[in-house]
């Protein structure tokens, strides 16, 4: 068999492909490169910290040298990542090459007089934890809590619009008591809303107490400083939470917490996308043609509901990673395995399908509009779902003085249960009630569009 040619070289995944636009700002954090940048800064607020303090003789740095110290990360780049790999490929450890790449460049800054400070005490746990604290932080709030935010503007946007869109319900797929397309869609703001404000309020913690959580080499090294205060004081300047209490690593309790909301949100929004799906199914949305489009290779009329599709299946795909990642990442055998290192690589593909999903979502909440025609006709031919509303009054009534009737569930049963039963037929069936005039009246003003409770109400 004749072996196929070669390409250049290709993305593997297609975040790095086909979906690249959509999930490119997470690359600025949750990247490898991303990572190395957090590192140098991890190692070198470290440099400053020490040297603020005036550790082992060393004097504060000049504001423009710390100045020129600090473009090492905000200035990192090509270049940087670049001299890393080819380090890398030496060392065969990640953050080592990392301390090299300080020291090379302290040397440059004309600061290799506290050279030997850069790493000083650490563990590779200490520069990891706290760069993957600042990527991810970074990550979920400059990029996937806006894009969770527009979301949940457009569907309040939607749920105020159609407030008073009666619709009917469909508990268990059947017929029931009517709704209004805004207060369903409201139910999911709500909800969105509810685990956004725990995402927003995560702790995002660091841990920086050497080999095994017990600042061993820090107190042989000083016995008189207080590195815990220190190693806080590093940590929290980061604008991050200290964890003090570790083995090498730190615990990873805080992303465990943060993955699960997350993927808890990712199955409100799967409802989401599943609920819309059916609507324009059953024709109570209509897909809006976009130009040029093509909904089927052979069917020339089709517009498929491919935003909600992918965003379902991609949703589907972010919350197996980030159930792993939480399965993984709260075990570490003893003081310390690897395991959480290959793990942790992948929390920005799963960022990035939840990501690729709030696109399409919000893509798709643009591209749809309401058929109100279509809300009304189902209503007017479902008018056995005022049977709860006849089979209720009757029991008030009776509860009143003002009726006899026995068992008006049973009643009402009767009448509709499997069958269909229309507006005259229901007429008649009301004006023949023991019941008030009052109550006559209010079910004879009744219709399923009308039968919507404080609904509008709710929505807004």
């Amino acid at each position: 068999m004749t072996s196929p040619n070669s390409f250049p070289v290709q993305p593997l995944s297609p975040l790095d492909g086909r979906y690249r636009p959509a999930v490119a700002p997470l690359g600025d954090y949750l990247s490898e490169a991303g990572l190395n940048r957090a590192r140098v800064e991890a190692e070198v607020e470290w440099l400053i910290a020490l040297t603020d303090r005036s550790l082992f003789s060393t004097s504060p740095l000049a504001d423009a040298d710390k100045e020129r110290l600090r473009g090492l990360y905000r200035d990192f780049g090509q270049n940087e990542i670049d001299w890393l790999a080819e380090k890398e490929a030496v060392t065969r450890h990640d953050v080592k090459a990392v301390e090299y790449l300080v020291r090379d460049r302290l040397q440059s800054l004309g600061l290799d007089s506290i050279a030997e400070l850069t790493h000083f005490a650490c563990t590779s746990e200490d520069i990891n934890s706290v760069s993957y604290a600042l990527t991810v932080k970074r990550a979920v709030e400059d990029v996937w809590l806006p894009a969770f935010d527009g979301l949940i503007a457009k569907l309040r946007e939607l749920s105020v619009e159609h407030a008073d869109a009666a619709m009917l319900s469909r508990t268990h797929g059947q017929p029931a008591t009517p709704s209004t397309m805004g207060k369903e869609l409201a139910v999911f703001a709500w909800r969105l809303e509810r685990v956004r404000a725990q995402i927003a309020a995560s702790d995002y913690l660091a841990k920086f107490s050497g080999a095994t959580g017990t600042w061993s080499a820090h107190l042989a090294a000083d016995p008189d400083a207080d590195w815990p205060t220190i190693a806080r004081e590093y940590v929290e300047g980061l604008d991050l939470g200290f964890n003090v209490l570790t083995t090498q690593i730190e615990s990873h309790d805080w992303q465990v917490e943060l993955y699960d909301r997350v993927r808890h949100a990712g199955g409100i929004l799967h409802n989401l996308a599943t609920d819309i799906w059916t609507y324009i199914s059953i024709g109570y949305f209509t897909q809006i043609p976009v130009a040029g489009a093509t909904g089927s290779s052979t069917m020339p009329h089709k517009i498929n509901p491919i935003r909600f599709e992918n965003a379902e299946a991609n949703l589907e795909l972010s919350a197996a990673l980030l159930g792993s990642l939480s399965q993984t990442l709260v075990t570490s055998r003893m003081q310390r395995d690897l395991t959480d290192s290959t793990t942790q690589r992948n929390i920005g593909v799963a960022f990035g399908h939840s990501l690729l999903a709030l696109d399409n979502l919000r893509r798709g909440l643009n591209e749809i509009s309401l058929a109100r025609d279509v809300l009304l006709a189902d209503l007017d031919v479902n008018w056995e779902v005022l049977a709860e509303a006849i089979q209720t009054v009757i029991r008030a009534e009776v509860v009143a003085g003002r009726s006899t009737i026995s068992d008006p569930y049973a009643l009402l049963k009767e009448l509709t249960r499997g069958h269909r039963v229309g507006a005259a037929e229901l007429a008649s069936f009301v004006e023949g009630l023991e019941i008030g005039d009052a109550a006559q009246r209010r079910l004879l003003a009744l219709t399923p569009a009308t039968y919507i409770g404080i609904a509008e109400r709710l929505a807004k």
